[in-house]
């Protein structure tokens, strides 16, 4: 295999979409990664799965998607059997990572504390609302509750009467992506300390962070930020403009843009030469809005983009998924993949955003049916032999 975390193994506990989406790039990056799940299935396989749009061969869009390139092992964590078969694993891993609410894993004895009397060198993470301490770390969240308090939402919208989540779950989504990051951060401290330790992900803390730049701001004036919809809180013309097919989006975000602008747009009132600079576009920016919107209005998206491009002036169609996904720049960077069914039946999905010069491998196996390789793990992995496995599945432990 020619991955960049070939071999580096994970055991993945996670379910629904932060937690699986982290494992899930790191399982695309070339981590062997087992999926320990309950006899019945964790439960985002249930989503969407007899959907008629949305699911393939009883698996659903949510499972297809986050859990490729995994294996399945169905332990019963509940049962002291099973809880030694998954310590087993633990000694042959290198992380477990898993997004349960605050205390369970210690609970389950699953917990960092523990997994370390087991071996040493075992990373954990989890991904929790609120992280594992704190005043209200036992709070339950999920994606639009993290959005909501994290702040992004208030500035998200058109006005501050209505705040408007995130098209895209980015709560989850950045719980899922700050894991990934932290489990690499601990993989390469553990390759000079020799020991292992807990990576603690809050989906508040990493709402926060994304706030970046606008936190400061913040701090600095104490004035708190409202949603400006598309639009820009410094540069003009700095939006989302109707076209006669569509919308497009146009940043000017340079006096130079602004000259070439004029170049494929004949509004007049452009001439004037205080909006040559940005502070006479601001305090004109209704109206150089509007005049865009008027003029854009009489000609397709592609047509505009042809001429804005031409003037090397920033701008892109708004579009839909259809699109998006058929973009010859997307298309090219191999963003759209084959995902396969245990069936052998297909759809297709998202690939992996990280490109490497050397470790540049892509393949996406079929993300699997319930405990597909139990007994390959058990036996191969761990050395168990058959009577053994049999006795575990008949003691419903495994299955």
């Amino acid at each position: 295999m020619n991955k960049s975390l070939h071999g580096i193994r994970i055991l993945d506990l996670t379910h629904m979409l932060s937690g699986p989406y982290g494992a899930m790039i790191l399982a695309d990056l070339g981590a062997e990664t087992i999926k320990v799940e309950p006899l019945h299935g964790e439960g985002t396989r249930k989503l969407l799965a007899n959907d008629p749009n949305y699911s393939l061969e009883g698996m659903g869009a949510y499972y297809i998607t986050l859990n490729r390139n995994k294996k399945s092992v169905a332990i019963d964590l509940k049962q002291e059997a099973g809880l030694n078969v998954f310590y087993d694993l633990v000694r042959e891993a290198d992380v477990v990572i898993s997004n349960f609410g605050a205390d369970v894993p210690k609970r389950l004895g699953i917990d960092f504390e523990t997994l370390r009397e087991v071996n040493p060198r075992i990373i954990t993470c989890t991904v929790t609302g609120y992280g594992s301490d704190g005043p209200n770390y036992q709070r339950p969240a999920f994606d639009q509750v993290a959005q909501a308090t994290g702040g992004g939402m208030s500035i998200t919208g058109l006005d501050p009467e209505h705040p408007v989540r995130s098209g895209i779950p980015i709560g989850d989504l950045g719980g899922g992506m700050f894991a990934a990051t932290g489990i690499l951060a601990a993989l390469l401290e553990r390759s000079a300390s020799g020991q292992g330790q807990h990576v603690d992900i809050s989906m508040l803390d990493c709402q926060i962070s994304m706030l970046n730049y606008m936190a400061t701001m913040y701090f600095l004036s104490g004035t708190d930020p409202y949603p400006i919809g598309n639009s820009h809180f410094v540069h003009v013309p700095y939006n989302t403009f109707r076209t006669s097919d569509g919308f497009i989006v146009i940043a000017v975000i340079t006096d130079n843009f602004w000259q070439n602008l004029k170049q494929v747009v004949d509004i007049p009132e452009f001439a004037d030469s205080k909006y040559d600079t940005q502070p006479g576009r601001w305090a004109d920016r209704e109206m150089i809005n509007d005049r865009l919107n008027e003029v854009l209005a009489t000609d397709t998206s592609a047509n505009w983009l042809e001429r804005l491009e031409a003037q090397r002036i920033p701008c892109a169609p708004v579009n839909r998924f259809s699109q998006a996904l058929s973009d010859p720049q997307v298309v090219y960077r191999n963003m759209v993949v084959d995902l396969a069914h245990p069936s052998g039946a297909s759809t297709r999905g998202p690939g992996n955003p990280v490109k490497f010069s050397r470790s540049n491998e892509e393949s996406f196996s079929a993300a699997p049916t319930v405990g597909q390789h139990t007994d390959e793990v058990l036996s191969e992995l761990l050395g168990y032999d058959a009577a053994t496995i049999a006795d575990l599945r008949a003691q419903e432990v495994v299955g």
